[in-house]
């Protein structure tokens, strides 16, 4: 029996002061606590530096919606260099190519372009607006391409006057193969965006090989 009270009395003097430190001790638990909250602010921090750095780049622009823009704009730059005008071939004859021409422009305006947008190019006989329009003089026929309000239709022998348009249309409606020869190249200079030839592909395909 006399064990029995020195058991209860050895306990309770261990739990006592051994609590007491342990509970000491517990209470610096914060310790593991305050480490990971400052790994936390370093993290952020790093991503902070790094937002003001593309902002300080592209001060204009948002912050971290930033890095997303830049990469298209480096995508810009090939769209830059694909300016050069795409090339579509209508398969037609001398004699229907000044219709596919037509075709072709109905087509370019339902499409949503501007009439203004569009110059045509005749290698043989003129587009009757074009020699309708030159009955009243070079003046006002000039002063309609200077307008830029409407399709305008030049021969390939002055065509050299026109300004560049976004389209050009190429009939390949007649004259020899020098005067097509000379045509294309300088439609594919006038055209921004689109360049359309109509006529025979074989001639057109050996014509563009040597002239441009």
């Amino acid at each position: 029996m006399p064990l029995i009270p020195e058991e209860p009395q050895i306990h309770e003097s261990a739990q006592g002061p051994r609590a007491t430190p342990a509970n000491g001790r517990t209470a610096p638990t914060p310790r593991p606590v305050p480490g990971p909250r400052p790994a936390a602010p370093p993290r952020p921090g790093r991503p902070g530096p790094l937002r003001p750095a593309q902002q300080a780049q592209r001060t204009p622009h948002g912050g971290a919606p930033k890095p997303g823009p830049a990469g298209p704009a480096t995508h810009a730059a090939p769209a830059r260099s694909s300016a050069t005008p795409q090339i579509q071939l209508i398969p037609a004859s001398a004699e229907g190519a000044l219709d596919a021409a037509e075709e072709a422009v109905d087509l370019l305006l339902e499409s949503g372009r501007s009439p203004g947008d569009v110059l045509v190019i005749t290698t043989g006989e003129p587009h009757p607006w074009a020699a309708h329009e030159l009955s009243f003089g070079e003046a006002s026929y000039w002063a309609q391409h200077d307008a830029r309000d409407d399709v305008f239709y030049a021969d390939a022998a002055v065509a050299g006057r026109a300004a560049s348009r976004p389209v050009v249309v190429v009939a390949v409606n007649g004259g020899s193969d020098a005067v097509a020869a000379g045509a294309l190249p300088l439609a594919l200079g006038r055209a921004g965006a689109l360049l359309i030839v109509c006529g025979d592909p074989q001639q057109i395909n050996s014509l563009l090989g040597a002239g441009v």
